[in-house]
């Protein structure tokens, strides 16, 4: 454990049980976020450039501009222009578009798909410091029901292959 992570106080159940989630999924979101954004910027890479090539990486021969943009539009959060994140990955030669509009993932783009990847794991590993499997599979399973009890889509995203 790191020493955050060993200095966190104990609180009684009523205590934690009286805590605003909204406070607690922010903070934890903005942390993590803010995390993973850092070490993508260190690829000079934002997260829709990586979430593009996740994407393109995952389901070959799937994506076209329009396709991909509707998938990832509800996840982005400061008005992505992905027009300008394909440009700039197709100017890098790790994205290719042919005629037909499909996007394809070139071998340097993998090998930066890669090296982003490890950068975001570094990421994963400090945030889950402490956490056994049980417990984040109980916190995601907690937040998916909120997420539905608020009218929201507490599905995991589906896979496009």
């Amino acid at each position: 454990m790191s020493a955050q992570t060993e200095n966190i106080k104990e609180y009684s159940p009523e205590e934690l049980a009286a805590q605003p989630i909204g406070a607690w999924t922010g903070e934890a979101c903005r942390r993590v976020v803010g995390a993973l954004r850092a070490q993508l910027a260190v690829e000079n890479l934002t997260q829709p450039h990586w979430w593009t090539l996740n994407h393109a990486s995952g389901a070959p021969g799937h994506w076209t501009r329009a396709t991909l943009t509707d998938r990832l539009t509800p996840y982005e959060d400061q008005h992505t222009d992905f027009d300008a994140v394909y440009d700039d990955l197709i100017a890098r030669g790790w994205l290719t578009q042919d005629a037909t509009g499909v996007m394809t993932l070139t071998e340097e783009g993998e090998a930066g798909r890669l090296r982003a990847r490890e950068r975001n794991l570094r990421v994963h590993d400090r945030a889950h410091d402490g956490i056994t499997q049980a417990d984040f599979i109980t916190t995601i399973n907690v937040l998916r029901r909120m997420v539905a009890n608020l009218g929201g889509n507490g599905n995991l995203p589906e896979n496009p292959k």
